[in-house]
């Protein structure tokens, strides 16, 4: 894609494509997650993306400057698609375990586009709002701004880091995920304890966990430390928060 673009209010086709159907930002971003899902990064072609749309692909450009413009407004509907189905409590600690859980679920959805996107910053409508809730639920749980910006920070990047790691592992090739969940059975648990004494003595529990995701425990760690930090807070100022 080159660096032209058409103003937002002039970019709506009005004649339907070849499939009867009239082009969108929305149209598009949807269309190129869908095919990024089934084909991974070059999936992101103005050619591929044309072809499936049905539309000339030149007409992309009225909408996205490059890929990489797509790409970005891919990442932000991931985080719009979250930030839709999660609503706060006003239990701050419970309101980001849920928002986390979500935000990882969503990946795994999406897996090929979240390791994709889970690594960029779009300045776009959903991240900001995301931005601007998350720091709104520490600030309002009684967190002082430099805290509520560490803890948001720790919190983001937990939260998309375990996204990219497990989203990487999701889309392996079938054969390849079930070599990896083999080795823990086959090698670690056969491992005696003459020579490894501590893979020995946890190799059941090694089993029974290093298959599933630690996300939710890393989580719920991120969030007992930061319950901690405003519990401190509170003892210093006289507040008592929790």
């Amino acid at each position: 894609m080159s660096e032209r673009v058409v103003p937002p209010g002039a970019r709506r086709r009005r004649r339907p494509t070849k499939q009867g159907v009239v082009l969108s930002e929305e149209l598009i971003v949807a269309t190129a997650l869908r095919l990024m899902e089934e084909h991974g990064a070059e999936a992101l072609s103005v050619r591929r993306l044309g072809r499936a749309l049905g539309a000339d692909p030149s007409s992309l450009y009225r909408y996205f400057r490059h890929t990489d413009d797509l790409m970005l407004a891919v990442a932000d509907e991931l985080i719009g698609r979250t930030m839709r189905t999660w609503r706060p409590t006003g239990d701050w600690r419970a309101d980001l375990r849920d928002l986390g859980l979500r935000v990882h679920a969503g990946a795994l959805a999406h897996p090929r586009a979240a390791v994709l996107s889970s690594y960029r910053v779009t300045g776009r409508v959903h991240e900001i709002q995301a931005v601007e809730t998350i720091l709104g639920v520490l600030r309002d749980a009684g967190f002082p701004d430099p805290d509520a910006v560490r803890i948001y920070h720790a919190f983001v990047d937990q939260s998309l880091a375990f996204a990219a790691l497990d989203s990487a592992s999701v889309a392996l090739p079938k054969a390849a995920r079930e070599a990896d969940t083999a080795v823990w059975r086959a090698t670690y648990a056969r491992l005696p304890a003459e020579t490894h004494p501590h893979i020995a003595a946890t190799a059941g529990h090694l089993v029974a966990d290093m298959n599933r995701s630690s996300y939710p425990a890393a989580l719920d760690l991120l969030l007992t430390a930061a319950a901690a930090r405003l519990a401190e807070i509170g003892e210093r100022t006289g507040g008592g928060q929790s």
